[in-house]
């Protein structure tokens, strides 16, 4: 190619405007579903759930016990499956970044209530009491949150790393399940014992109860999902071009 020639193709490429490459690996399309995975989990949990409520309620010679827990109880295992996802693919330092990112969506998220409850109402707005008193106790859910949430998914990527500079790429659900009990126990302790209070917990026999039936539910969740999580980061591996099987 001659002098002009480069000229001339710099030119045209002078004539369109400039952008960045987007990575075509799959790491910011998880840390984005982990982040909201936090996000909507952290404002389902404002609503306090109890299932068999009814004392009278029984199951043949025996009487079914209450479950309490929160509304985010659907959801919130996602994240430790993607935190899972992420470790196992990606390393520590990667998920620790995606932690930190996490970390600060969720301090947004507080403020942006913040300032949204302090907002002086319009007069036709007749939701200001009922707006208050479902995201105005969520500071104390964020501080829940955010405290396991922490050392939850921290204990969870080191617990699965550790593992795998054992194993390598063997005995992959011994690093799923090692890493889900230990951070599972944890997030879930932290966060129920600052979380009760705020979504009408206030006795010792619901606290475990809200301990217990958290920690078994996230487990057990993680577990059954155990297939999906295989196949999810066998298909990552295959087509991560800096991941060496």
């Amino acid at each position: 190619m001659t002098a002009s020639d480069q000229q001339t193709k710099q030119t045209k490429q002078d004539d369109h405007a400039t952008f960045a490459h987007v990575s075509r690996g799959y790491y910011p399309t998880i840390v984005a579903l982990f982040t909201a995975t936090l996000l909507i989990s952290n404002i389902s949990a404002t609503k306090g759930v109890a299932f068999f409520s009814d004392s009278s309620l029984t199951l043949g010679p025996l009487q079914v016990l209450p479950i309490i827990t929160d509304g985010g109880f659907f959801l919130f295992p996602l994240a430790y499956i993607l935190g899972d996802i992420l470790s196992e693919v990606y390393g520590f330092k990667a998920t620790r970044r995606a932690i930190y990112l996490g970390f600060g969506a969720l301090i947004l998220a507080a403020i942006c209530f913040w300032i949204l409850i302090e907002l002086p109402p319009a007069d036709f707005y007749e939701n200001q009491e009922a707006l208050t008193s479902v995201v105005g106790v969520y500071p104390r859910l964020l501080l829940a949150g955010l405290a396991g949430y922490f050392v939850g998914q921290m204990l969870n990527s080191l617990t699965l790393v550790m593992i795998k500079e054992r194993t390598k790429e063997k005995h992959l659900w011994a690093r799923l399940i090692g890493s889900t009990v230990v951070a599972e126990f944890f997030d879930t302790l932290i966060f129920c014992a600052i979380a009760a209070g705020a979504i009408g917990i206030n006795t010792w026999s619901d606290f475990i109860n809200y301990v217990i039936i958290g920690f078994l539910w996230k487990t057990l969740v993680e577990v059954l999902a155990m297939p999906i999580t295989y196949r999810v980061i066998s298909y990552v591996k295959q087509r991560e071009p800096t991941y060496r099987l």
